[in-house]
């Protein structure tokens, strides 16, 4: 939905990249099928200043038709990291890994360890 890394790329737009792998869901876990991802792209130009808009994002694994509405809104509606990092998604539910892979960008996700750099 929206953006993809390949197409900012060519179109010269910076992004952050928020990725919640579904090995750290528990809800993907429990369900036996945790090999799939959520990943939200947001601006991250200069002047975004940290709190860029959502500019795509997509997901892979099972009933990943059922939560993409979620980020078309959010890109309809122009929300940044944080406004869908507050966003109320219940626990254990595959959805939450929107919430989580948005925390992710916005560096507050405590799910998931931090990037080795």
């Amino acid at each position: 939905m929206g953006l993809t890394e390949t197409e900012a790329k060519a179109q010269g737009i910076k992004v952050k990249k928020g990725l919640f792998p579904w090995a750290a869901s528990g809800r993907a876990i429990a369900n036996g099928r945790d090999e799939g991802f959520t990943k939200l792209l947001f601006d991250d130009s200069p002047e975004a200043h940290g709190h860029g808009k959502i500019l795509g994002g997509g997901i892979v694994g099972t009933h990943a038709g059922d939560m993409i509405g979620e980020i078309a809104l959010a890109i309809e509606m122009g929300a940044d990291a944080v406004d869908i990092g507050k966003t109320i998604h219940p626990h254990p539910t595959l959805g939450e890994s929107i919430g989580m892979a948005a925390e992710v960008a916005h560096g507050s996700c405590t799910d998931v360890p931090p990037a080795r750099k």
